[in-house]
């Protein structure tokens, strides 16, 4: 085999590993990372969808979906739609976390011939039942994905109302009750985060370590899934469980400084030399403490962040948790087709997608030694 046919199916590989990862890429993006020309990945495209691994759209790639299967067509001849279809999406927030899902959601949609009318809410109730209702009104849409907030007051009602809205509704990254007094039991689609958490303890465990703490993100709705898979996995390995630390520590936090200092006098305590910190700006903000104070990562403490957004950033770079967010609005559209396709003939489906372990620099093999605080420091404050 020559080097240019070698290059060519590494490329290819390369192309495959972005779109398993991200859903859909665009040509300029991975022009950029593999420092080719955008008419050499074009041909990468066209080449992998001849051979059915890939969609090809406007300006770059999708996976296939399970609805439409890719086959190789002749050159030119363009994919009949699944349905032309309008699905409405209404997500909590337009930043961190959601534009991943958000892509996924699109990517799908393009490859089935369907439309997205996407709109932002807030982590409240009303917001979101404005924003729905907004949708409804304008009867251009036949299906909902939505992301409202099920926390606190209002719970009950609010399932009620989006069970009885008049077009199917598939929840995205949210969890009803097993059963619900509505006339139909909503379909959902979500991460898999207590296993994703499982994956963090166990990996940890892997590697020597029998004192762990969690940090959660406070106010997350991540948060309850978190927690039972942690106390999951420390009863299955048989470790002590108790060391769970509620608050937000990210930079921009008032007061992060003393939350992180009182933490670290719990890992003193505890005899901790591991933390699994959710979400990256956290985990972030704790590393940073830590090097201040001249604790090392991962020789003195371990460290592995849930979510996966910016923990390659950290210093040194965090082993994650990453949520397959993009396959999330994948799988979320392509139920919702199907749905409108086969109507009540199609069984109720809720789906978890599993998170993948990245593992990076924070969390390699260390000496296992008790943590003590630095020389001159009663107390880890800043």
């Amino acid at each position: 085999m020559g080097d240019d046919r070698l290059f060519a199916l590494q490329r290819r590989e390369r192309v495959m590993e972005e779109l398993r990862r991200h859903g859909a890429v665009r040509v300029r993006d991975l022009a950029r990372v593999l420092g080719v020309s955008e008419l050499t990945v074009r041909r990468d495209i066209a080449a992998l969808a001849a051979d059915g691994l890939l969609t090809k759209v406007h300006g770059g790639a999708t996976l296939p979906t399970e609805l439409e299967p890719v086959t190789a067509a002749a050159p030119g001849r363009r994919a009949r739609p699944a349905a032309g279809f309008t699905i409405g999406m209404v997500v909590p927030s337009l930043d961190f976390y959601w534009p991943a899902i958000v892509g996924g959601a699109r990517a799908s949609a393009a490859a089935l011939g369907v439309q997205i009318q996407l709109r932002g809410s807030s982590y409240d109730q009303a917001e979101d039942r404005r924003q729905i209702s907004r949708l409804i009104a304008a009867q251009q849409v036949q299906g909902l994905l939505l992301a409202p907030n099920l926390e606190g007051d209002g719970v009950d009602e609010m399932i009620d109302w989006i069970g009885n809205l008049p077009v199917p509704t598939i929840l995205v990254e949210r969890l009803t009750p097993h059963w619900t007094p509505t006339p139909r039991q909503l379909e959902w689609v979500r991460s898999d985060h207590a296993l994703g958490l499982e994956m963090a303890v166990r990996h940890l465990y892997e590697h020597g370590h029998r004192r762990m703490g969690l940090v959660l993100s406070k106010g997350s709705p991540t948060s309850a899934h978190l927690t039972v898979g942690w106390h999951r996995a420390c009863a299955d390995l048989g470790l002590p469980a108790e060391f769970v630390v509620r608050e937000s520590v990210a930079l921009d936090v008032p007061g992060h400084r003393q939350i992180i200092g009182r933490v670290l006098e719990r890992c003193r305590d505890h005899r901790t030399t591991a933390l699994i910190v959710h979400s990256d700006p956290d985990a972030i903000s704790i590393a940073q403490y830590l090097a201040e104070v001249g604790i090392s990562i991962p020789g003195d403490m371990a460290m592995v962040s849930y979510d996966d957004e910016v923990a390659q950033l950290a210093e040194p770079a965090m082993t994650a948790v990453r949520p397959s967010k993009g396959r999330v609005g994948r799988v979320a559209v392509e139920m919702m087709v199907s749905r409108l396709i086969e109507g009540k003939r199609r069984p109720a489906q809720r789906v978890l997608i599993l998170p993948e372990l990245v593992i990076r620099n924070s969390s390699v093999p260390s000496s296992r030694q008790v943590w003590t605080a630095p020389a001159g420091d009663s107390a880890p404050y800043g």
